[in-house]
């Protein structure tokens, strides 16, 4: 299988040592921090081992894997934050609990191993499950459940439309191991209906570029709708030659955020602005492969000091979907995805009606 590569920007080689560099700060456990000694969460641990996967890392990403199934609570959660072995916060944040099912789906389109999805579909069923506890009448879903299992009463518009995508390739594992969830697919129109028609029912965090682009790269957005979002605030995230602001009123940028455009801007065809900014973020790249979080570039400084293996990730990923290279290329692209049961003409209030509710 050949490895993500766009010339003049990250060559095969360079992906390659990425994988490794993350690989490297696996636990024996399978579980993969932050960085070395750092805290595991469930969704950049997946995110990680998707990018071992995209790099040929097949036993490395199974592994990371393995520690999911090994770690699942009995009620489909995972702890919000682990440190070797120790439970630092025992909330569940239900976009970290949704995201092993894209990371599931990524790597059987890679593997083509039936006997994985098939040993990691229980615990995608007893994760989407879980999550769905949260969601709301109209559709969107709490950001977190405390340890007493009452939802928080919050949602954020980054995390539900990580969700959106996780419920898509949820559904396609369903389909793909005929197990048909049609609550799913409610759940799936719910939400999506709420990210497009519903902004009220989000904490506004305006401030924030996840919330400027996540709509786009969690598929709820897409073709002329995704572009006039991007492009209306482009300038107030983008920086040129370095990549994408976190928040709007710092001067910070971030690579991991920067490689998600990447992604956004993919779905959306705009494969030169794609390569462009993917290119303008390599000033974080170390020479063992990993990359740095991020600069604050007022004063040239790296901030966090800290090579963080999801942004690693993120570049792997972003790179494979530019160059087109391992069969999981097209996962944020939404292809081969399911769309979920639409619900655009229903008036919310009808929405508990709807069968399958």
């Amino acid at each position: 299988m050949p490895g993500p590569e766009v010339p003049g920007v990250l060559s095969a080689e360079a992906a390659a040592q990425t994988g490794k560099a993350i690989a490297a700060t696996q636990l024996a456990s399978g579980a993969v921090p932050w960085f070395p000694g750092g805290h595991v969460d469930p969704w950049d641990h997946v995110e990680s081992a998707m990018a071992m996967a995209a790099t040929g890392l097949l036993a490395e990403a199974e592994r990371a894997y393995e520690w999911l199934r090994a770690t699942q609570r009995p009620d489909g959660s995972w702890p919000l934050q682990v440190r070797d072995g120790r439970i630092e916060d025992a909330g569940s944040d239900t976009n970290f609990c949704a995201y092993p099912a894209v990371g599931v789906w990524h790597h059987l389109l890679i593997s083509g191993d039936d006997g994985f999805a098939e040993r990691m579909w229980p615990v995608v069923r007893a994760a989407i499950d879980f999550v769905l506890t949260a969601q709301r009448e109209r559709g969107e879903i709490d950001w977190a459940v405390g340890e007493s299992g009452i939802p928080t009463g919050e949602a954020l518009l980054s995390g539900c439309s990580s969700i959106h995508h996780s419920l898509r390739c949820a559904l396609a594992l369903a389909e793909y191991l005929d197990q048909p969830q049609p609550g799913w697919e409610v759940a799936l129109g719910r939400l999506g209906h709420a990210l497009r028609h519903h902004p009220e029912a989000f904490t506004p965090k305006h401030r924030y570029s996840m919330d400027w682009y996540y709509p786009i790269l969690g598929g709820a957005l897409r073709g002329e709708a995704g572009r006039q979002r991007l492009f209306a605030r482009w300038s107030d995230f983008v920086v040129d030659g370095l990549g994408v602001r976190c928040v709007d009123d710092h001067p910070w940028v971030t690579g991991a955020e920067t490689c998600e455009l990447v992604l956004s801007l993919d779905a959306l065809d705009e494969h030169d602005r794609a390569r462009d900014l993917l290119a303008a973020m390599q000033h974080l790249r170390d020479p063992d492969g990993s990359y740095w979080t991020g600069l604050v570039y007022a004063d040239g400084k790296r901030w966090p000091e800290e090579r963080s293996t999801w942004t690693g990730a993120a570049v792997v990923l972003a790179a494979d979907a530019l160059s087109r290279a391992t069969p999981g290329n097209g996962i944020f692209r939404g292809e081969k995805l399911p769309a979920g049961l639409p619900l655009e003409n229903v008036p919310c209030c009808e929405l508990e009606n709807v069968p399958g509710t």
